[in-house]
């Protein structure tokens, strides 16, 4: 197969334009095209008078080698982008069924592979199955009833199923899980375009369906799911695993534990702290989310084209007065901003957007990073999950600054010292209750000096970001785990027989990057088992 990158054409292009487009690239007629395939397709919006999307295709012609040599041009190249291609060589005889905690993309692809692979593996989560998870996130955005086990963090899907979907990762692959992770959700339902999209998501909407066909095929294959199922204790005989007890009142028989948790299972952080497992506080990020008309971003980025583009996204960075940067993160293009606690008496948020993202308001996240110097030193509170306090300290803040609800502040009041009393023409597009406040009662001086730094700069990239009736919901806490599970090469914790996987244990930032993480844990387990 012959690769072309940097094909760039008109945005309102054909199928047959782009066709004549390759045959032009490779100096030979239509007709020698046998087949082609997208693998890749951006924006080149540098532009704004004349944007054009850039494609990556794989072609198939005769003689490819001889048009290679002919055309000389290093955007044109032999090969094909790697497919996966794992096969279970594993030896020691695994006694009892690998049981896997959590349903998160993590989870659920490495349960998914162990499935395919005749490892009938048991997946717990304690929160509900997505359907009836839906019900109680929408009951406590409406009602402030909060379920500590099945919320916008817990239950089907994970933290990914209330989010943008968002599928592209920076971990670099060569050995085809990235594609393997997209196949399958296409093959559950997601659409065919995040195959090829340079930045591919599914959507809040689409996620839901996508993970309830996940695990419908692991059933099929021989596994089993349990919702409603907390992982409540781990028995250990001479450093090894020999079970876990579940709800306070099961005991399950195990040798291999896949600890697929999400960031925010903080009982189970200190589960595993006690029983010994190594652990490290880890740095993550803090701030707030920030709305804006879609339009407006639509307009910065596209210009005159935004008409004819999906909904654009934005990118941004400035290194503040106080020595942190703070940055977007999980840019939410025409979504919600999201109540997503899971403990009573604290609020944190996230964004959220459906497939089409086509809600009025751009959201995103704009956070300082912040490191293990930053966060308490408490007798009574471990080291090792000290970042926990420091989340759940501010979270707690938020919770009492809001009176309950999540507190909101615009941009102008923030530089003006002073709580909001009004909206201004920026309508919040928030799920859950909110409440006007002052969010420097509920962050730390820095992050509010940063953050009114920034967005000023911000204004600067995009006119219009630093409107002073922008809006401000806070806090953001949970951008990643406060904590990793160590594991050695064959990604086994110090424990022998338990599994720290994805982005709860501290090896993934986001959904496929955490699939990926699952799939790596999966090859590791049948390397070393067999059936």
């Amino acid at each position: 197969m012959i690769q072309i990158n940097q094909l760039k054409i008109k945005i309102d292009h054909t199928m047959e334009d782009l066709k004549k487009l390759i045959a032009k690239q490779l100096k030979i007629p239509e007709t020698e095209i046998i087949e082609y395939s997208i693998l890749k397709r951006s924006i080149d919006a540098r532009k704004k008078n004349d944007i054009l999307f850039v494609y990556s295709v794989e072609v198939k012609v005769p003689e490819e080698k001889k048009i290679i040599k002919r055309i000389h041009n290093p955007n044109i190249t032999l090969g094909e982008r790697p497919k996966y291609n794992f096969k279970a060589t594993g030896e020691e005889k695994l006694n009892n069924r690998p049981v896997i905690v959590g349903t998160g993309p993590a989870g659920l692809f490495c349960g998914l592979m162990l499935a395919k692979n005749g490892y009938h593996p048991l997946i717990i989560d304690r929160g509900d199955d997505v359907s009836n998870r839906i019900k109680a996130v929408e009951q406590y955005w409406e009602t402030s009833e909060l379920n500590p086990d099945s919320n916008v963090q817990f239950g089907e899907g994970g933290a990914g199923t209330f989010s943008d979907g968002k599928l592209n990762t920076l971990v670099k692959d060569e050995y085809g899980r990235n594609l393997k992770v997209l196949e399958v959700f296409a093959e559950h339902g997601a659409p065919g375009e995040i195959l090829y999209l340079n930045k591919p998501h599914i959507g809040t909407d689409q996620l839901r369906t996508v993970v309830k066909g996940i695990r419908e095929e692991i059933i099929s294959l021989g596994g089993e799911v349990r919702f409603n199922t907390c992982l409540t204790d781990i028995f250990l005989e001479n450093g090894k695993l020999t079970g876990i007890e579940v709800n306070k009142n099961e005991r399950l028989a195990c040798s291999v534990l896949v600890m697929a948790i999400g960031h925010s299972a903080r009982d189970t952080f200190e589960l595993i702290y006690k029983k010994g497992l190594k652990l490290s506080a880890k740095s993550f990020a803090i701030g707030v989310r920030i709305e804006h008309p879609q339009f407006l971003i639509n307009q910065n980025q596209y210009g005159a084209y935004y008409p004819k583009l999906p909904a654009a996204d934005y990118k941004l960075t400035y290194n503040a007065s106080t020595g942190r940067s703070i940055y977007s993160f999980c840019m939410c293009p025409g979504g919600f901003v999201v109540n997503a606690s899971s403990e009573k008496g604290g609020i944190a948020v996230n964004g959220m957007s459906n497939h089409a993202r086509d809600e009025a308001n751009a959201n995103s996240a704009l956070i300082v990073t912040v490191t293990p110097a930053d966060f308490p030193k408490r007798a009574e509170v471990p080291e090792v999950l000290s970042g926990v306090e420091f989340q759940r300290t501010w979270e707690r803040k938020a919770y009492q600054t809001g009176k309950g609800n999540i507190p909101v502040q615009l941009f102008g009041d923030l530089l003006n010292n002073r709580p909001s009393v009004t909206i201004g023409h920026i309508e919040p597009n928030i799920k859950g209750k909110y409440q006007l406040a002052d969010l420097s009662q509920c962050l730390p001086n820095y992050i509010i000096t940063s953050l009114s730094e920034g967005i000023q700069a911000f204004d600067r990239i995009i006119p219009g970001y630093g409107d002073e009736e922008a809006v401000l919901s806070g806090v953001e806490t949970r951008t990643s785990s406060p904590i990793r599970i160590e594991r050695n090469e064959y990604y086994e914790s110090n424990i022998s027989g338990i599994y720290p996987c994805g982005e709860g244990a501290g090896y993934a930032g986001g959904i496929t990057s955490a699939a990926m993480d699952g799939i790596k844990v999966f090859e590791a387990i049948a390397k070393r088992y067999r059936v």
